[in-house]
């Protein structure tokens, strides 16, 4: 009998249970009365959801009477109805114009924007998805006030530079921190020939959610000796409980470079460089027939240019060298992506495939990757998930911009020189004036392979609804292997019957972390504490392999050389230890304050000074909350917040502290040789930094900005200083020296048009002051640049600033270049001279910007959109380095540009190019102004076109778009070189900016795309 009522009572229990849920349906649509395909519809304070399928129709199960359903879509206002006694609830979903209430990411959490006390920076997923770039940094460029984004050339692949709010460094690294769901990445380029690769081009930034650029102390401290350059945290997708989604994205299409430069051809060759020797024979006395002369010199290297020939003498185009070196490159990119889930577990799949061809010949770069993000609720209090993603990027990579076997260095042959002999081999010297790198084209290989793994586990538990616990475990597995192969012809393989070279790079880093939560409201009071420890270590080794006099350039692996002649490796291993806490409280939501502190550990830094302690503050008042404020219809939003704080910079290598020794042999037996002495002093370059900011909000927040004033002193500069010849040893890393940067922020964004046509702008600008503050003890600079670059540091000037000779033109009577003596011993200062050696070396400008920006604009139409961004800067000046041989009024045989025709001629001539003389010096000294450029430019950045067709007739489909999209279109700038957004890329580093040394330029991509949602 007892068992039979428990049966029953058990029955009861279970009837009951499913009496007490209910199955709610309805649509959710726009104010036009479409669907809304895949909006989010959620049961509130609970884990059940689902999204509406392509008739925005939903179906969800409730357990409570009172039950909450939110409805939420991105663009549109977060709606929360109650159930009701109906069991349809249909909601038209408004466009949220607050974006005051948007959700964003900052350091091991989340936060509504409204109660932000920092400035945080966020670029979401669609205004990145589909750009045909290869790295995440160049999708960002232009889109966040105070980021600087530049690629350094227009390589495939190759490295970009972020600057947060200015530079921050002088040898320390400069780089913001990145990291990618909780695991911190390295951009260190790990390949070893060629230029340098961008590490972060494997990233699919298609998987990417949002972007968001934590830029000041109260934003970036919680990350603590790690945040000194800003931090940029990427959150790839997760899935949403509900019917599978199935995305099909394909592109396809072609880049071009975004300029080229005018060259002579042959008729203005010959003409300009027998004028050249003609001027040199005059100046020496001889007539231009003498067999010594330089006129009878320079046309027996016509005749050896034109194939030991006088086809010269017929002054027509043999080659366009610089069409050989560029090409008409393709691309095409594919990514499939699956997500969805049930209540309890949410999961998000994808794979990507893509092909992008180089501007420059032999260039190219494929990548291949995948990505698994599950999520899944164990119990009510236990959540569980996983990140993983795995890519491949392999890149035929070409010569850093110094070497002759850069294609970009083909300018520098003759017009009268043919390609190819009789036989159809490619003409090396003495018929090239030099090296002819297309050799390397067809007889080199530089292929770099890079492998990743990114795996990132966490565990979420809820103690009780305020307190909850959240341990990660994270990996990220990176290996570049590099193989180079020299056939016999070129100009590495040459001397030694063909070399190959085989290297391996590897890097494991372990990242974990345990974060202690707990909010509470209290009425109008919420508080909240964050206590955590995280722990980091990276382990980084590299094995190469050389050898030469191989049988044949077929064979290319290293099996094949006859000897092996050298190897080595090596290993390092650095860690991170570190204790953060973080405290929030606001009153009502109208007064903020926010507290933060963490300090760090670092096995760089020497016994005595090891940990640091970052701490940071920040308030806010939202005014608007206020009652003379808050029936005000026009001021709908008015935040006010200040934040202080310091963050840290252990970016310089390892080891630096210690005193080392190396291997050494004396007398044939091996030994020990003093390296480096320590310093067990050496620490943390600190950043401390001020911030005053302005959020607002005009009608309804259809217009709304921020704007933000600066101010970050880094001190105790990580430097290697001279030390006395006494001790042994000639420099010791110290912390020596001070950096200044101060600035405005500017950020405006508006829903210009609302109704069925809508149209939004976002607009953000930024002016950043860079100085440096104080060196070492009685040093007023670091000057490296020798005759050839003019980038310094110099005290009370922006690092890099360019010093030299400054260049006063051409004296009309003679043809001599001349420069400004800027003399300080009290005689004329603006005195000019013929001889370089007399002009003081003065301030010729600054390779930083003063202003960058990049406004964008959207419109759309039944179905049809139109995106367009420009990106630019203003107040930076470019050093065309390069321009000292092929602009150097014919002083050798580099081909010239164009503009050096309107060289000096004859007396009277007003000009800026002196007269042409073969052989000697006129002008074409590097560290002069002759060759500093405007660097100031505005580009058309992107523009993409797309038709969302309609899918109401097509089963299965819930959305499809075609589109068009075109990067780097059009490009406004008086600068004279290939492309103002450059720095040479052997030379790129935290002091040298703005130099253009046979730097390829950007591409101009153009693609078409169709994007399918099942």
């Amino acid at each position: 009998m007892k068992q039979l009522c428990t049966t029953i009572l058990l029955c009861l229990v279970v009837v009951m249970g499913a009496a007490a849920q209910r199955t709610i349906t309805g649509t959710v649509t726009d104010q036009s009365g479409e669907a809304l395909v895949g909006a989010t519809v959620a049961v509130k304070s609970t884990s059940t959801g689902t999204v509406t399928d392509v008739d925005g129709r939903y179906t969800i199960q409730v357990a409570k009477s009172d039950a909450m359903l939110m409805f939420s879509y991105t663009g549109y206002a977060t709606q929360e109805i109650p159930v009701g006694p109906s069991n349809t609830v249909n909601v038209t979903m408004v466009e949220n114009a607050n974006v005051m209430d948007e959700v964003v990411v900052i350091g091991y959490g989340k936060q509504i924007r409204s109660t932000l006390t920092g400035n945080i920076a966020k670029v979401n997923n669609e205004n990145i998805k589909g750009m045909p770039v290869v790295s995440v940094e160049q999708a960002m460029q232009g889109q966040a006030a105070g980021v600087n984004v530049e690629s350094v050339n227009g390589k495939v692949g190759a490295a970009a530079r972020v600057r947060v709010r200015g530079v921050g460094s002088i040898n320390a690294g400069t780089e913001p921190l990145f990291v990618v769901d909780g695991i911190p990445l390295s951009k260190d380029s790990r390949n070893t020939y060629g230029a340098g690769l961008n590490p972060l081009a494997d990233i699919n930034f298609n998987d990417i959610e949002s972007i968001e650029v934590l830029k000041d102390a109260s934003a970036k401290a919680i990350y603590g000796s790690r945040g000194s350059n800003g931090v940029v945290l990427i959150t790839t997708k997760s899935g949403k409980s509900g019917k599978s989604q199935i995305e099909l994205d394909l592109q396809y299409g072609f880049s071009q470079p975004t300029r080229k430069r005018e060259f002579l051809n042959a008729a203005e060759f010959v003409e300009l460089f027998t004028e050249a020797a003609n001027n040199s024979d005059d100046i020496e006395g001889y007539t231009y027939d003498d067999p010594d002369s330089w006129t009878t010199f320079v046309q027996g290297r016509f005749f050896r240019y034109s194939g030991r020939n006088d086809d010269w003498m017929s002054k027509i185009d043999k080659t366009n060298w610089q069409d050989e070196a560029f090409q008409d490159a393709s691309l095409y990119n594919a990514n499939l992506s699956f997500s969805g889930g049930s209540d309890k577990m949410r999961y998000y799949f994808s794979a990507n495939h893509g092909l992008n061809e180089g501007i420059l010949v032999a260039n190219h770069l494929t990548k291949d990757g995948a990505r698994l993000n599950l999520d899944f609720d164990a119990t009510d209090k236990l959540k569980m998930g996983v990140n993983l993603s795995v890519s491949r990027t392999n890149t035929r990579t070409v010569s850093d911009d110094n070497a002759f076997s850069t294609p970009m260095q083909l300018v520098a042959l003759a017009p009268i020189t043919p390609k190819r002999d009789e036989n159809g081999e490619l003409y090396d010297r003495p018929v090239t004036t030099y090296y002819n790198g297309l050799i390397d084209v067809e007889d080199a290989t530089r292929k770099v392979l890079s492998n990743r793994t990114l795996v990132n586990v966490y565990g979420d538990y809820s103690f009780t609804q305020s307190l909850a616990l959240r341990v990660e475990g994270a990996a990220n597995l990176y290996n570049v292997r590099d193989e180079a192969r020299f056939g016999v012809r070129t100009d590495a393989g040459n001397a030694s019957n063909g070399f190959g070279e085989s290297v391996f790079a590897g890097a494991t880093d372990y990242n974990t972390n345990a974060v202690l939560r707990w909010n509470k409201a209290f009425d109008k009071n919420d508080l909240g504490f964050d206590l955590g420890t995280e722990y980091f270590e990276s382990t980084n080794n590299r094995t190469s392999v050389y050898g030469e006099q191989f049988p044949t350039d077929e064979l290319k692996t290293l099996a094949s050389a006859a000897i092996i002649t050298g190897g080595t490796s090596t290993e390092e291993q650095y860690s991170f230890l570190s204790y953060f806490g973080r405290a929030r409280y606001n009153f009502d939501r109208k007064y903020l304050l926010n507290a933060s502190a963490r300090v760090d550990g670092s096995s760089r830094f020497g016994d005595n000074k090891r940990y640091a302690f970052f701490p940071a503050f920040s308030a806010g008042w939202v005014a608007s909350e206020e009652a003379f404020l808050a029936d005000n219809a026009t001021l709908s939003f008015l935040k006010l917040r200040a934040s202080w704080g310091q963050s840290g910079n252990a970016d310089i290598g390892n080891f630096r502290a210690l005193g080392l020794y190396a291997p050494g042999s004396y007398n044939g037996e091996s030994n020990y040789v003093p390296e480096q002495i320590a310093n067990p002093d050496l620490t943390w370059e600190k950043s401390t930094e001020l911030d005053f900011g302005l959020d607002w909000g005009l009608f309804n927040n259809r217009l709304n900005g921020e704007i933000d004033y600066y101010i970050k002193n880094t001190n105790d500069l990580l430097q290697q200083v001279p030390i006395p010849a006494t001790t042994g040893y000639r420099t010791q890393w110290r912390n020596i020296g001070e950096l200044e940067n101060r600035g405005w922020e500017f950020t405006v964004n508006s829903n210009n048009l609302v109704g069925a046509f809508k149209w939004t702008t976002s607009l953000n600008l930024a002016l950043n002051k860079n100085k440096v503050v104080a060196l070492a003890d009685g040093q007023d600079i670091i000057d490296d640049g020798g005759t050839r670059y003019a980038n310094v540091v110099k005290v009370g000037e922006p690092i890099g600033v360019f010093y030299g000779a400054e260049y006063a033109g051409v004296d009309p009577a003679n043809g001599d270049a001349i420069w400004y003596t800027n003399a300080t011993d009290g005689t004329d200062p603006r005195a000019t001279t013929n001889d370089f050696s007399e002009a003081n070396y003065v301030v010729l400008g600054s390779p930083l910007p003063d202003l960058i920006g990049g406004i964008s604009n959207s419109f759309s139409w039944k179905g049809v959109s139109l995106d367009i961004r420009f990106q630019g800067q203003y107040g930076n000046e470019i050093h065309r380095s390069g321009d000292v041989f092929m602009s150097c009024n014919a002083c050798w045989f580099d081909n010239q540009t164009r503009d050096q025709l309107d060289r000096w001629q004859n007396p009277g001539d007003v000009t800026n190019v002196p007269e042409a003389r073969l052989g000697y010096s006129n002008g074409d000294i590097g560290r002069s102004s002759r060759y500093i450029s405007d660097g100031s430019y505005l580009r058309l950045k992107n523009i993409t076109l797309a038709y969302d067709v309609p899918t109401k007739w097509m089963r299965g489909v819930r959305s499809l778009r075609v589109y068009a999209t075109a990067t780097n279109l059009l490009t406004f700038t008086k600068y004279e070189g290939w492309d103002p957004e450059v720095t040479t890329d052997f030379l790129a580093g935290n002091t040298v900016y703005g130099i253009d040394f046979y730097s390829a330029p950007q591409p101009k991509t153009i693609i078409g795309g169709i994007r399918i949602g099942f």
